[in-house]
């Protein structure tokens, strides 16, 4: 004699299998790259911008002035304090007055630059078109870089309305401008730095200040700050 199922249990089993055939499937989708957190689309709002940082200097037919060799020493403990890269010395041309003390200043300053600590590969000698300028002078620059951080608190909201459980518009805006501002050199924001071997002798003095609750940073020295703007004589 046959026995019957009924209807619901085969059902059931026809439902069981279908659910092991789909475990067992291979196929895989992609994962998919989430969105920026609130905090994350802050940083897209911070640049960084590039500004000259210029000495401008008399040309003389006897080359550096004391005043000039003082002057170019505060501006090369400036370049390393802002960590600084390639230095230009721009010489005008033409120049029918001194044309030999031109080229004489230029090589006086870059070999000055070189003996007061920037390397030789970064310190460069270029000639700029100074037509129509009679007392043109030596241009002595760097880049120095500048970090532009977002405006915070612009948006006025209603604090108290959190039903949604969403965060405000301005959620990680002041710690994203904050971060920046205190950056040293902004520079790094747009590219890593080279990696450069460790100074043993530097680490163990500054471990051995750190034993003795000394301060471990460098002293910093009022030449180091402060703008140049008009020609030294």
């Amino acid at each position: 004699m046959r026995k019957s199922f009924p209807v619901i249990t085969l059902l059931t089993i026809a439902a069981t299998a279908t659910m092991l055939a789909g475990c067992a499937s291979s196929s895989r989708e992609d994962p998919k790259t989430g969105a920026l957190s609130d905090t994350e689309q802050w940083a897209n709002k911070v640049t960084v911008d590039a500004h000259p940082e210029e000495l401008l200097l008399a040309v003389h037919a006897e080359g550096l002035s004391t005043n000039q060799a003082a002057a170019l020493q505060g501006f090369i403990e400036q370049w390393a304090f802002a960590e600084g890269g390639l230095i230009t010395v721009r010489a005008p041309q033409p120049r029918a007055a001194a044309p030999g003390g031109v080229v004489r200043m230029a090589e006086q300053t870059r070999d000055f630059l070189v003996s007061q600590g920037a390397p030789a590969h970064r310190v460069e000698v270029v000639a700029y078109d100074s037509t129509g300028a009679a007392q043109a002078p030596l241009v002595v620059s760097y880049d120095r870089y500048k970090a532009n951080t977002p405006t915070c608190g612009l948006e006025m909201e209603n604090y108290t309305r959190t039903m949604m459980n969403r965060p405000t518009a301005n959620f990680g805006c002041a710690v994203t401008a904050n971060m920046a501002a205190q950056v040293a050199n902004p520079e790094d924001l747009l590219r890593p730095r080279g990696s450069t071997p460790s100074d043993a002798g530097r680490r163990q003095t500054v471990l051995d200040k750190y034993r003795r609750g000394e301060k471990t940073a460098s002293e910093r020295e009022e030449q180091a700050t402060g703008a140049i703007s008009r020609a030294v004589n």
